[in-house]
């Protein structure tokens, strides 16, 4: 018994050459990365190997590690640079920092807390029940909504 097969002419050569090209393509994009990747990976340093190990041996001869915090600081008797705060001034900025700011997780950033002049407690008895009095002629309560909605705009009397 035979089996006959047809094909095109032209059929088995169109398919190589596709997948000629989606191999070349393959290459050529694994060749790029690679290429980027090791451009990336070199961190341009000045420091030669002697200035850091003067920086670790100067850094060694006025701190210590302690385990207890698991911090390195500044050996008994040892003053520390000149610029760098102490402690308690650091500690009396972030206080004042979180005073004056908030963070607000929808920006992801902090603001300022503005002072609200608008405070109930800073005004008299009688600016609240006028301001009340306002609000209640220009605002109605919104039982659909549950919540306060402005009155519609009137037309003015002839």
């Amino acid at each position: 018994m035979k089996i006959a097969v047809h094909t095109r002419p032209g059929q088995f050569l169109t398919k190589r050459s596709y997948l000629l090209s989606a191999l070349t393509a393959g290459m050529l994009a694994a060749a790029g990365l690679a290429q980027a990747q090791a451009t990336m990976a070199k961190p341009e340093s000045t420091l030669t190997r002697d200035q850091a190990k003067t920086e670790r041996d100067e850094f060694l001869k006025t701190h210590r590690y302690d385990t207890g915090t698991e911090n390195w600081v500044l050996k008994s008797g040892v003053e520390p640079p000149t610029g760098v705060k102490s402690r308690a001034e650091i500690k009396a900025q972030r206080d004042e920092f979180l005073r004056n700011n908030r963070f607000d997780s929808a920006t992801e950033t902090w603001v300022p807390i503005k002072a609200d002049s608008n405070k109930a407690s800073a005004k008299s008895r009688r600016d609240v029940k006028e301001e009340t009095l306002r609000f209640v002629r220009t605002h109605h309560w919104d039982e659909a909504t549950e919540a306060w909605a402005e009155n519609p705009a009137r037309g003015k009397k002839k």
